[in-house]
């Protein structure tokens, strides 16, 4: 399906989204990852909703003014806050991914008005887990790996802390596949380099307001993954779900699914957007 490419300056960066499809808004929200990541997960619900992906400032085609500055989750929901307000001004659903799962837990946090529904799938919220200083201390490991030796091997360093790379090299987790009839573009490595110098310890260091999203006129839905169990992010996203007195909604595939089981992904998604409250 035809999408549109748009671009809108926020504060410090320049923000590039699309929009395709037809229907009530979804927007989807990673962090690092943008828009290709999400491009088949896109394809496959715009019969039903106008999809709108991004690319998080630093990422893609996104810029950044200064890139040394630390990237929060806050600042990232912020620019999604803009992005979304361009489009509408009305309430959305927010499929938030990984790192994306964690801007949108700041987005409801700072702006609950513009959120209707948000499915944060296995966001890294290492603060929740009761091993959290532990956890914390392999990210700072992760850094300083960054600082030493570069994003190639801090990269491998976090894939191994995480859970999705066995002990051949090999990645655990689904591959993305080729979205039709382009390939997805590989992760320049100055996105890398961003990530790891100004973003992952951020992303894992931020603590939900649990009282704040408890609050919130939002319906907050935490999902992991059916064959993630035992990795990080599966553990931290059912943390995150005992906090806020819910289960876990079980999506298929793992970490990566929305993309490696993209058609059972996007019934999963689709049933629980419609479930009522």
């Amino acid at each position: 399906m035809t999408s549109t490419s748009h671009t809108l300056t926020v504060p410090g960066a320049s923000i590039h989204y699309e929009l395709r499809g037809a229907g009530p808004l979804l927007a989807m929200i990673g962090a690092p990852m943008g828009s290709s990541g999400f491009a088949a997960l896109a394809e496959a619900m715009a019969s039903d909703f106008t999809v709108l992906t991004y690319d998080p400032r630093g990422s893609e085609r996104s810029t950044v003014t200064d890139r040394t500055a630390a990237t929060t989750p806050e600042l990232l929901a912020d620019d999604v806050h803009r992005v979304l307000a361009a489009v509408t001004d009305e309430p959305v659903a927010v499929l938030g991914s990984s790192g994306g799962a964690v801007t949108g837990l700041a987005l409801v946090t700072a702006h609950p008005e513009q959120v209707s529904v948000l499915v944060a799938h296995e966001p890294p919220v290492l603060t929740l887990l009761s091993n959290a200083a532990e956890e914390l201390a392999t990210v700072e490991d992760i850094y300083q790996t960054y600082l030493r030796a570069g994003s190639d091997a801090a990269m491998r360093q976090f894939l191994l802390s995480i859970g999705v790379l066995g002990e051949e090299g090999s990645r655990q987790f689904a591959a993305s596949p080729e979205p039709e009839p382009v390939p997805a573009p590989e992760i320049p490595q100055s996105d890398n380099d961003f990530f790891y110098a100004n973003q992952i310890r951020a992303t894992t260091a931020f603590r939900p307001d649990l009282a704040a999203l408890q609050a919130a006129p939002t319906r907050i839905v935490v999902g992991v993954g059916a064959t993630s169990a035992g990795q990080l992010a599966h553990r931290t996203g059912a943390a995150l779900a005992e906090q806020l007195g819910q289960v876990a909604t079980e999506f298929p595939g793992d970490h990566g699914g929305f993309a490696g089981e993209t058609p059972a992904f996007a019934a999963r998604l689709r049933e629980v957007l419609r479930a009522n409250v």
